[in-house]
């Protein structure tokens, strides 16, 4: 199969011919049909994740059409369009059985823990826990937007959150997960601020469906937040992983408020102090969130399967395999609106 490698890190990807992948005893194989490009498979490029050793094929956000069948799987067949999640839990342990697969001990990781989806074709191990069949109105490309980013926003708004309707919700961060949280969020019945430096992306934001936008270079984003939002919003989205988003953050909420830590603080962020003091004193909660269990997809998919929430603008770039070194270069600086998906896996 055709496959992109990185080699060295922050070097430029290097497009390999590798053995085609057999399916694992519990697990399938997939044509890869579209795979999203991710900050977080920047992290990996740029060796900042320690699960990565070289040479390694990154890619998590992916979606394909099952060919190869491993021995023991009775949920799935050759020929289905599915979709899992980036974490994928063995099904079987503890945390596992609670609904709790995002914490799963023996989990696999595609493109940090094993070959991820820059490749013609990938193999899912623990098939009957993860996949989810992909409905026929979702395309390909969608799906794959979905990716880390869309998932991880709707189960940090629902299920660590509990956004409810007519809250006010800020979301610090205009990428990928700051997008889906905003077009989620929205959905669900909140009122959306969303904070970032470039103006495009706020312009982009405004466009969908944004109430309020704050241009952080301008001044105290969190002082404006608790200003348009009248005292302050009720759950806040860190969705860049870095120390001023999340100070911001957590400063815009107003008493009682609840923020979630999407963002993925990696490298010389993996340490950042925060205001314990503004925690204290507005008995805030902070919740991290990674991933969405694969039990939780049905209930993004049938809100997009009705119509109820559409998410075709998030995608802005469909690129081939050999694009996705530009990709992955641009998260070095504040990289254009909207997300990127390998669709040619020819070229």
């Amino acid at each position: 199969m055709r496959a992109a490698q990185i080699t060295t890190w922050r070097a430029p990807l290097e497009i390999v011919q590798m053995d085609d992948p057999t399916p694992p005893e519990g697990g399938v194989v997939l044509k890869v049909l579209a795979c999203g490009v991710c900050r977080s498979d920047w992290h990996a490029w740029v060796g900042a994740d320690p699960d990565v050793a070289l040479p390694h094929v990154p890619g998590h956000e992916y979606c394909g059409e099952i060919i190869a069948v491993g021995a023991g799987v009775k949920s799935w067949q050759v020929g289905q369009r599915v979709i899992a999640p980036f974490i994928l839990a063995c099904g079987r342990c503890g945390d596992c059985q609670s609904g709790h697969q995002t914490i799963c001990a023996t989990q696999a990781v595609p493109g940090f823990t094993q070959a991820g989806a820059y490749a013609e074709y990938i193999a899912v191990p623990y098939a009957d826990a993860n996949l989810t069949l992909l409905p026929e109105s979702i395309a390909p490309d969608l799906a794959a937007g979905l990716g880390c980013r869309v998932t991880t926003a709707w189960h940090a708004l629902t299920g660590r959150a509990a956004l409810q309707a007519g809250e006010w919700l800020a979301v610090f961060g205009g990428g990928g997960v700051g997008l889906s949280a905003l077009m989620l969020g929205r959905a669900l019945g909140a009122r959306v601020a969303v904070v970032d430096v470039v103006p495009e992306k706020l312009a982009y934001a405004k466009r969908l469906g944004a109430d309020v936008v704050i241009n952080a270079t301008e001044g105290d984003a969190a002082e404006a937040v608790r200003e348009a939002t009248g005292g302050g919003a009720d759950l806040a989205i860190e969705a860049l992983g870095v120390e001023a988003t999340t100070v911001g953050a957590l400063k815009s909420l107003k008493k009682l408020g609840r923020m979630v830590q999407v963002g993925m603080p990696a490298g010389d962020h993996a340490v950042m102090p925060i205001p314990m003091d503004v925690v204290y004193s507005g008995q805030l909660a902070i919740y991290g969130t990674r991933g969405m269990p694969a039990h939780r997809y049905p209930s993004l998919l049938s809100l997009m399967d009705a119509g109820h929430v559409d998410l075709a603008p998030l995608v802005t770039r469909r690129i081939a395999l050999s694009d996705a070194t530009r990709e992955l270069a641009a998260f070095d600086h504040a990289a254009p609106a909207g997300v990127a998906v390998i669709t040619d896996f020819e070229s």
